[in-house]
């Protein structure tokens, strides 16, 4: 093998020594901040280049030949944990691991081949084979991420075939100039080729932290989402009366505080004639039961944009959004003509009677068409009354 070192002030060597620690570091604090597995195994590969780097560093200083096979073994480890952290993905755990294992399993012949490589065809053909071992290696995590969308996980993936490409385009070249058999332009190469990879490594830890800063904005998104969620169903939960499902006293006491504009339509006050008179006769589990029934008739009567409301007691309010009068007026008649045909579990027919009033908001608060209906529903009660009597 040629003497002629890559490293004659010891520059490219700390520039690998010093790469490889940081961009372990990086991918450490993304693995503890994400528990992926994929970042994960990337800090422990740049841990094995790290140790590889060193012993690559006695093997181009010394050109002795016994230091090829532990730089060897740690250069192949490197390549063999950056398989399993392509096929592991983002997952929590490593679910695959009859690769990584078949792939240890080859590791002493490996490690063998290349050197016996070396002996023979000397150390430029090593450095040919591993640049393109790396290109696959790059091109096969570039090729594992396509699911992957976003534009950090681009960035990562440009990231990883840009490096597949450099690496390749290594190989060509080493196998050129090895074919040229002029040592010392290789080993200027080697040592120009430590910078052009220490920059794009650089880049591809940048894009892996833009990923992961990617996925903890999605993150925070969707936990915004779901905060929000539960936010409605607890307030809705709040505001729901428990015995006819319908919106409570207190959800209508926030709307009618709401200023004037906010609720444009017809509210309609409705209470029932004979309630009392049912609770005393049967009991309150029937009167409960008819609550019950009412609720769901209300529910089942307006659009899902209207609103219904139980006030208290027997009285209920509902708010048909964006209608006029005369059609509001003709959808409480067909509730009252249902109720009429109201029938009881064990006792039949129980005709409910039922009086409403009707006010507009249009230009006006939801309190005072609320105010003009339920004076309209107590003046049909008290007329009703006075027929019955």
């Amino acid at each position: 093998m040629d003497t002629a070192s890559p490293f004659p002030d010891l520059t490219a060597f700390w520039i690998q020594e010093i790469g490889a620690l940081l961009f372990g570091m990086v991918f450490l604090f993304l693995y503890r901040q994400s528990r992926a597995v994929y970042f994960g195994l990337w800090a422990v590969a740049w841990l094995l280049r790290f140790l590889a780097a060193i012993f690559g560093f006695q093997l181009l200083s010394t050109s002795h030949s016994g230091w090829l096979a532990p730089y060897a073994t740690f250069e192949f480890a490197f390549v063999i944990v950056l398989i399993a952290a392509a096929r592991a993905g983002f997952a929590s755990e490593i679910k695959d691991w009859r690769t990584v294992l078949r792939l240890i399993a080859i590791l002493p012949i490996f490690v063998a081949l290349v050197y016996a490589v070396g002996q023979v065809a000397g150390i430029e053909a090593y450095q040919t084979s591993h640049a393109l071992v790396l290109s696959f290696v790059y091109f096969y995590n570039f090729l594992t991420l396509r699911r992957h969308h976003g534009m950090g996980s681009r960035f990562f993936r440009f990231s990883l075939i840009v490096l597949a490409a450099a690496f390749l385009e290594h190989g060509i070249i080493f196998l050129y100039l090895y074919n040229k058999g002029d040592a010392p332009h290789w080993a200027r190469y080697l040592h120009h080729e430590t910078y052009y990879d220490f920059i794009l490594h650089c880049v591809l830890a940048f894009a892996a932290m833009a990923m992961w800063s990617e996925s903890q904005i999605d993150r925070i998104r969707e936990l915004g989402a779901e905060l929000d969620h539960e936010r409605r169903q607890t307030r809705h939960t709040i505001e729901l009366d428990g015995l006819t499902g319908l919106l409570n006293q207190a959800a209508l006491a926030r709307r009618s505080e709401e200023p004037a504009g906010s609720f444009e339509g017809v509210v309609a006050v409705c209470d029932m004639d004979n309630f009392k008179e049912i609770n005393d006769s049967y009991g309150h589990l029937l009167g409960n039961e008819v609550l019950r029934n009412i609720g769901n008739l209300l529910k089942t009567s307006i659009r899902h944009q209207d609103e219904a409301f139980r006030w208290g007691g027997d009285e209920f309010v509902i708010l048909f959004h964006n209608q006029r009068s005369e059609v509001a007026r003709k959808r409480m008649s067909e509730i009252e003509a249902r109720l009429l045909e109201f029938r009881a579990r064990g006792l039949g027919a129980l005709p409910i009677s039922f009086s409403w009033g009707i006010g507009e908001t249009y230009g006006r608060t939801l309190r005072e068409a609320l105010d003009d209906a339920d004076r309209e529903m107590y003046q049909l009660k008290r007329t009703r009354s006075k027929e019955r009597a």
